[in-house]
């Protein structure tokens, strides 16, 4: 089940968030540290989160210690459901 939520949080990432459906984001791209995520679409990011998946995101959680790659965001959201 992670690679699908991996594969679909990518695309909307990409589609939704970044605005740019042609780019590809792996796995264990950094996602907030390379700046790829700003702080506004973090924000975005974890609202789409909760929508998308029914699970709660505590805002003290929207760092890259937590938030920075796909793979960390599809094991958050596995352990919620």
């Amino acid at each position: 089940m992670s690679q699908e939520i991996i594969a679909h949080l990518a695309n909307r990432i990409v589609t939704e968030i970044l605005k740019q459906p042609k780019k590809t984001i792996a796995p264990t791209d950094k996602l907030i540290s390379s700046g790829l995520i700003d702080s506004f679409s973090l924000v975005d990011l974890s609202l789409m989160v909760e929508d998308d998946y029914g699970v709660h995101i505590d805002d003290t959680e929207l760092n890259a210690d937590t938030f920075d790659t796909l793979e960390q965001l599809a094991s958050l959201i596995e352990a919620r459901q």
